[in-house]
């Protein structure tokens, strides 16, 4: 097992994307991707994670996100992306897990979409997504232009840095709001160990039926960029019963990147 330490250089630090066992559940495309990270105590993360799992660390600390992302074209299998309902806006709050062979993963504790069907159908499923109305403000600038090289996606041409982010408001009153956004420096591209660890992600851990389940899904490397923070106000992170203060130490940007999902496995199943 390969430990992320910052004495690393990127390329030996960035995994190759694992084998997805098949069947392939879904096909998805993540876009627009901002992240914001903060460091919390390991004891904190350790109370929120699945039985047989702790938190992965990095610098002696565990981090928890605060992610808003474009979902489109999600589908089923192979298939096409399902109409309507494949395409949304997603904001989640997460932390970093790790079982006892190494496999990394995220552990959420939220995840706001303004899709119900979707966010029924997830919930039964045991991922605690929350009916959300979220909006992306603005369209990434020259949204358009954007070029797709193999499953990867990148700026084209020389575009402004402008700002882009994510509005959340829960339905029901009382309810969690959050509106951060970014100004991506779009000329200037981040491959450091911490980045990597917090991104190079390939599956989620959680919780079914009072079992613990690994979700394994695939993707390249994110193309990354350097962000600096435009606007943010959450409630978010607060409501998912973790306290951060100050700025996040980790602010970054990605066009996005397109990912496959397998079938779960139980944890000390094999499969």
């Amino acid at each position: 097992m390969r430990t992320l330490t910052p004495n690393l250089s990127a390329a030996q630090l960035w995994p190759q994307p694992p084998k997805l066992p098949k069947p392939v559940f879904s096909d998805q495309r993540w876009l627009d991707a901002v992240f914001l990270h903060w460091r919390v105590p390991e004891a904190v993360a350790a109370a929120f994670m699945p039985e047989g799992v702790q938190p992965d660390v990095f610098d002696g600390s565990s981090w928890v996100g605060l992610i808003g992302f474009r979902m489109e074209k999600a589908g089923l299998g192979t298939g096409p992306g399902i109409p309507y309902l494949g395409s949304f806006n997603e904001v989640n709050v997460r932390l970093y897990s790790r079982e006892p062979d190494g496999t990394r993963g995220v552990v959420f504790l939220s995840l706001d979409a303004n899709r119900l069907p979707v966010v029924l159908a997830t919930r039964a499923a045991g991922i605690p997504y929350v009916w959300s109305r979220i909006r992306q403000w603005p369209p990434f600038p020259g949204r358009d232009s954007r070029q797709q090289y193999g499953n990867r996606w990148t700026p084209a041409g020389s575009m402004g840095e402008l700002p882009v982010g994510y509005s959340v408001r829960r339905f029901g009153g009382g309810s969690a709001r959050s509106h951060f956004g970014v100004v991506p420096k779009l000329h200037t591209a981040v491959s450091d160990p911490l980045s990597i660890f917090l991104t190079a992600r390939f599956g989620m851990h959680g919780s079914f039926r009072g079992r613990t389940m690994y979700v394994p899904n695939t993707h390249h490397d994110w193309p990354l960029f350097g962000a600096d923070v435009h606007r943010l106000t959450d409630e978010l992170i607060g409501a998912s019963g973790i306290s951060v203060s100050g700025p996040p130490e980790s602010v970054l940007y990605s066009p996005g990147v397109r990912t496959r999902f397998g079938m779960p496995r139980l944890l000390g199943t094999g499969g």
